[in-house]
């Protein structure tokens, strides 16, 4: 272990953090087919919270455990964080499971998705119908600041991810670590880890979908210092298998106007 000049132990930090987006869940289908459909509403099976996977979302896990099981034990994750999320706890001990890592999985609420508030359960055509002052509202803020009554903003959901970050930075003898969650988190933790602005990260958002079971990797060889994004939305994994590769995007009008 290094040694600072007193020759006291200095604790190395982490090393490396794997982002994984949840597999393909009942709600993405649902979102899909009501944007697809000019639908105002979204008809999903349970509250957010409650959401499973799909089969399709169930394969994805399954293929992403069996690239786990490739990994050398000592490049296998000491730690697997993940949300409470139904379809995000699913692809986790699937994933896990299959891939026959001891790593026990830790649930953080901080993990969970975005909440919408009063745009739940809505497409972006049922907020304009529906709710038009919100929709200029959200227009004229763009993605990161806009937060909908009783929801919260990308900022708000940063504010959560940098405390998650602290308490992990703090857990002893997890150099590398897989945190499951969703699409929006993945972009955020972009936006901390590499020092992005908000415009930087708006363009990121408005060009790229985070696929379902996809794999965003960053590493830190010395276990301090900047963070260097790896690979981002990798999901090599799902084609090498045949396994269907899932993309459901979110609202592409992001920046304020």
């Amino acid at each position: 272990m290094p040694q600072s000049d007193d020759q006291s132990p200095v604790r190395m930090g982490l090393t490396e953090l794997l982002l994984v987006r949840h597999g393909e869940s009942q709600g993405n289908v649902a979102a899909t087919m009501a944007r697809q459909a000019g639908a105002h509403v979204i008809e999903v099976p349970a509250r957010d919270a409650d959401v499973e996977l799909s089969a399709t979302g169930r394969e994805q896990a399954l293929a992403l455990g069996r690239l786990f099981a490739d990994y050398p034990e000592e490049q296998r994750s000491a730690a697997v964080w993940s949300s409470p999320y139904v379809r995000a706890r699913q692809t986790a001990e699937l994933a896990v499971k299959t891939g026959g890592w001891q790593a026990g999985i830790l649930i953080d609420e901080r993990l969970r998705d975005r909440e919408l508030g009063i745009l739940d359960m809505l497409t972006s055509a049922g907020v304009e119908a529906r709710l038009p002052e919100e929709a200029a509202r959200r227009r004229w803020l763009g993605k990161f600041y806009y937060r909908p009554p009783g929801g919260e903003s990308w900022a708000d959901v940063v504010l959560r991810l940098r405390s998650l970050l602290l308490d992990l930075e703090r857990q002893p003898g997890a150099d590398r670590v897989t945190l499951v969650c969703h699409d929006a988190l993945i972009l955020l933790f972009r936006y901390i880890l590499e020092g992005l602005t908000e415009p930087e990260i708006l363009d990121i958002a408005a060009t790229s979908t985070v696929l379902n079971a996809s794999l965003t990797r960053f590493v830190r060889p010395d276990g301090a210092g900047p963070w260097i994004l790896e690979s981002f939305n990798m999901a090599d994994h799902l084609v090498s298998e045949g396994v269907p590769v899932t993309e459901h995007a979110g609202d592409a009008n992001v920046h304020p106007r």
